[in-house]
């Protein structure tokens, strides 16, 4: 087990946020003030009670991993509010499906504008070893500012094959947790599912994982769910990658 990789593998696919950046936590910050937002209004105006969004539990079942309209579309569903799709063109904060994503997209990159972005130490350490193997390497983002998040952390370049929301919208690919960009990202790199593993932080992403039957599909638990990761189809699950390169997981 080479590079914390069992022999078996040959390809490594990295989620983005949560698992190479620290950008989960303000994909969350800027959800919260987009349904808080809307949610406080609704309250308001058809006197229903306020119930906030819940920047942990809310944003690991319904939007993390998933693409903005799909988690815009989840959340509200799972509140028993229907709103119409509206077109992609919505201005930011529009009662509709790509309105309001739109408004979470807006409130994102103020938030990255003024903020940064880091990437987790232990992670940039894996994929040094990882690459120093001679593993290919891709990163899976169902976010359409990927490349721009992956520029301000540093690691742009760092990857032999990007799938991200644009390249999932131009090609039709159905999101987490459906397999189909893990599955366009290892054919990208030459590689059968069996030989790729899967690094996901998103239950979402693990169930993408399972269900593409990759070769192994390890779950990162930032926010204390390694049960649910474990759950959803994870072979192993850790805290940090870096944990990988240790004697003990290597036995795994």
């Amino acid at each position: 087990m080479a590079a914390g990789v069992p022999d078996h593998i040959h390809a490594c696919l990295f989620d983005l946020d949560g698992v190479l950046t620290q950008t989960a936590i303000v994909h969350a910050r800027a959800w919260k003030k987009t349904f808080d937002d809307f949610l406080r209004q609704r309250a308001t105006a058809t006197g229903e009670t306020f119930t906030p969004f819940d920047p942990v539990t809310d944003y690991d079942r319904y939007v993390d991993g998933r693409s903005r309209a799909d988690g815009t579309r989840g959340f509200l569903q799972a509140r028993g509010i229907v709103l119409p799709d509206g077109t992609p063109d919505d201005p930011p904060g529009s009662d509709t499906i790509y309105g309001l994503s739109n408004k979470k997209n807006q409130f994102l990159l103020g938030l990255l504008a003024t903020d940064g972005v880091k990437s987790y130490p232990g992670s940039v350490r894996y994929l040094d070893s990882v690459q120093a193997s001679g593993l290919h390497t891709a990163v899976v983002s169902a976010s359409e500012n990927c490349h721009a998040v992956l520029a301000a952390a540093g690691l742009e370049g760092r990857f032999d094959a990007v799938i991200d929301g644009v390249v999932a919208k131009r090609d039709k690919l159905a999101g987490k947790p459906a397999p189909d960009t893990y599955l366009a990202a290892a054919a990208a790199l030459g590689a059968p599912a069996a030989a790729a593993a899967v690094y996901e932080d998103a239950l979402a992403g693990v169930q993408a994982g399972r269900a593409g039957q990759f070769g192994w599909v390890v779950g990162v638990d930032r926010v204390g769910q390694a049960a649910d990761l474990r759950a959803d189809g994870a072979d192993v699950v850790v805290t940090d990658l870096a944990e990988l390169l240790t004697a003990d997981h290597r036995d795994e």
